[in-house]
């Protein structure tokens, strides 16, 4: 699917592996609906020397709680007067929103999993980035399918695609640490949709992929310890680094210019597995 003038919408734009997305298609033509509960930072730009007010242009924010069905709704209506306005149809929904609260399933003092840290979890992670999906899924299947065009004949576009759903699992889908009990859940969860999503998707020509990183460059890791790091690194296979935002933001532009990639979940990960524990 050609990224240039369609609109995408990422939960949690404004920082991370959704920041850097949000860079990556900015800097292919395609115009950003933001969903977070911050504003993108203003260094966000188009690297190929695009004025401040063409970028203005392709790129809204909306203060959004991912958690608030109402919030979520007010920032999809947004989003459709937005695109309809610019001209340029949407193309995807990209849910990068996400928390880990680790916690136990039970605790040194034989206390159970806080209910409220599962049920947060839950609603960031999963129930977040369903809402999201589908409450913009009636939209994207409205749009017209994408085909060659006389002036282009791109045969890429001869499939009649209208646009693409993208989730943000993790590598503790399938290794979860301790404590990650919630966290492994709800992104389990995310995979396990993602095939039964795009079935239910292909009689209108909407494609349905996750990703799950493994250990990559993040606030959390920033503060790990030397040696903690130093451990992990030593479990890494290649390349010996972190993932970094930007890994993730070109596998997510793959898989929008990839038509034939679709209910499937991809490991970003270097070829590591997550270790028993840090």
């Amino acid at each position: 699917m050609r990224i240039s003038r369609r609109t995408f919408v990422i939960s949690g734009g404004s920082s991370g592996l959704g920041l850097a997305t949000a860079q990556n298609l900015l800097e292919a033509g395609a115009y950003i609906s933001v969903l977070d509960l911050n504003p993108p930072p203003e260094q966000l730009h188009i690297q190929s020397g695009s004025s401040c007010q063409e970028y203005n242009a392709r790129v809204k924010y909306f203060e959004t709680d991912i958690t608030s069905l109402s919030d979520i709704e007010r920032a999809v209506a947004g989003t459709v007067q937005w695109f309809k306005d610019s001209g340029a149809p949407l193309g995807g929904v990209i849910n990068c929103a996400g928390v880990g609260l680790p916690s136990k399933i039970l605790d040194y003092k034989k206390e159970p999993h806080p209910l409220d840290r599962w049920e947060f979890v839950m609603a960031v992670n999963l129930t977040g980035s369903f809402n999201l999906t589908r409450l913009c899924l009636p939209h994207l299947a409205s749009v017209e399918p994408e085909l060659p065009t006389e002036e282009t004949r791109d045969t890429s576009s001869a499939d009649g695609e209208r646009g693409v759903v993208v989730f943000a699992s993790s590598a503790a889908a399938y290794e979860g640490q301790p404590g990650q009990t919630s966290y492994s859940a709800s992104k389990g969860a995310l995979v396990s949709m993602t095939l039964p999503m795009a079935r239910d998707l292909a009689d209108y020509g909407i494609r349905v992929v996750a990703i799950a990183p493994s250990m990559f460059e993040s606030p959390m890791t920033d503060k790990m310890k030397p040696k903690v790091r130093e451990s992990l690194r030593k479990e890494l296979v290649f390349p010996k680094r972190f993932g970094r935002p930007q890994d993730f933001a070109q596998t997510v532009r793959w898989i929008i210019e990839c038509a034939y990639i679709n209910g499937e979940t991809i490991r970003l990960n270097g070829g590591t597995r997550m270790p028993y524990k840090l």
